[in-house]
């Protein structure tokens, strides 16, 4: 994948056919430290050790629809390729928690690319799930929490009404916007 927001996408899409009921997504761009950390972590049905080995392999999949799994492997890959790190910690009945450290200067890690459409679309389209987004850059962070936004819409809003989808858009591009300057990562 050419980003690591459409890798993030794919991750969060298995958290929602985990069955999740809550997903906590962090970007932490840390130039100071030169990288760029990705932490997914779900309240979904979990895996086993076994499982959570088996998934970064790209012939390994859950899916009927495909016979290979390649999001995880290639976000993986992608992270590794940086000489960051990647790990998956799962629990049966608790949830899964990924996390992908790239170093941001690496000639070969891929841009961020667009995460606030990723994570708008996201809350859009699953809105039976809740999600924690939360983006860092160096000292400075915001955060995005839809059952803080259902506490304040009241209930039967529906976050894909036009009014609701172009707030939660604006809000995402407007915070990142203020919280990185509009760095290029």
């Amino acid at each position: 994948m050419p980003e690591i927001s459409l890798n993030i996408l794919d991750v969060a899409e298995n958290s929602v056919r985990a069955e999740a009921s809550l997903i906590e997504i962090t970007v932490s761009v840390q130039p100071d430290v030169d990288t760029l950390t990705v932490i997914i972590k779900d309240d979904g049905c979990g895996m086993t050790p076994e499982q959570a080995a088996k998934v970064q392999d790209p012939f390994f999949t859950t899916r009927t629809t495909r016979k290979v799994g390649l999001g995880v492997p290639f976000f993986k890959q992608a992270a590794e390729g940086t000489d960051g790190s990647f790990q998956i910690d799962s629990e049966i009945g608790k949830g899964t928690i990924v996390k992908a450290v790239f170093t941001l200067s690496h000639i070969d890690r891929m841009p961020l690319g667009d995460i606030t459409s990723t994570i708008h679309t996201l809350i859009v389209f699953n809105e039976h799930i809740d999600f924690r987004y939360r983006y860092e850059y160096a000292d400075r962070s915001f955060e995005l929490d839809t059952r803080q936004m259902r506490e304040m819409l009241g209930d039967g809003i529906s976050f894909s009404e036009p009014e609701i989808s172009a707030f939660i858009k604006e809000y995402l591009e407007t915070n990142k916007a203020e919280t990185d300057g509009g760095a290029d990562i």
